[in-house]
């Protein structure tokens, strides 16, 4: 693309802190050459226009408390949003997701939104947002390793892939981990920007996708 990829985060009471972090934080280091990333890295020579664009939304755009109690006040809400490229679904622990998944609104803006986004993904729990959405029906998908069993039982037409840190079925991304936010957006940085590009950023931010954080990518 020519134009910025523009990133689309949802935030909800509760959600898991890593789970989005991770995330922005690559996306907001993400080059398309080595110049670029080291003056990102350095706080100088910024292009005007970055690859990736990101927003967070929560309903109403209202401010947020994060796990840990973290305070984060979204750029937008449901309503105002613009259309994204790409939407990430982070998770939380079940007291809170499932709190989330109850708002009718909130599964209805994300099966809209999907239907504009070249990538609709999630990271750790953030699976059962898609699942209850319908938009992981036929496809393999992963999540937190603790969780797998329930949520295959929770939705049988789902192909649970187990033993995966990202599971990418085109349009529909899934993340197995809190950590595996950062796997899955080196994914897409790679998707969007190329391998040198992912390469470059693993390398800038001392990560290695295919080393001792897990397993590696189901495609």
């Amino acid at each position: 693309m020519n134009r910025p990829i523009h990133v689309g985060i949802f935030l909800f009471d509760g959600v898991d802190v890593l789970d989005f972090s991770g995330p922005y934080e690559v996306f907001s280091y993400a080059a398309r050459n080595g110049k670029e990333l080291r003056g990102r890295l350095l706080g100088r020579d910024l292009p005007q226009h970055p690859p990736f664009l990101v927003r967070t939304v929560s309903e109403g755009g209202r401010m947020v408390t994060a796990k840990g109690g973290l305070r984060v006040l979204p750029d937008c809400g449901l309503h105002d949003a613009p259309s994204f490229d790409v939407l990430l679904l982070p998770g939380a622990s079940f007291a809170p997701l499932q709190k989330a998944l109850g708002n009718q609104s909130v599964l209805r803006w994300i099966r809209e939104r999907s239907k504009d986004a070249e990538v609709v993904a999630s990271v750790c729990t953030g699976a059962y947002f898609l699942a209850e959405a319908g938009l992981l029906s036929g496809k393999r998908a992963t999540t937190h390793h603790a969780v797998l069993d329930h949520f295959q039982k929770s939705y049988p037409e789902v192909r649970v892939c187990r033993g995966r840190r990202v599971v990418d079925e085109g349009g529909v991304i899934t993340s197995g981990g809190v950590t595996s936010g950062i796997h899955l957006a080196l994914h897409i940085v790679r998707r969007f920007l190329g391998e040198e590009a992912e390469r470059m950023l693993a390398g800038a931010i001392e990560f290695e996708p295919g080393g001792t954080a897990g397993p590696g990518i189901a495609g």
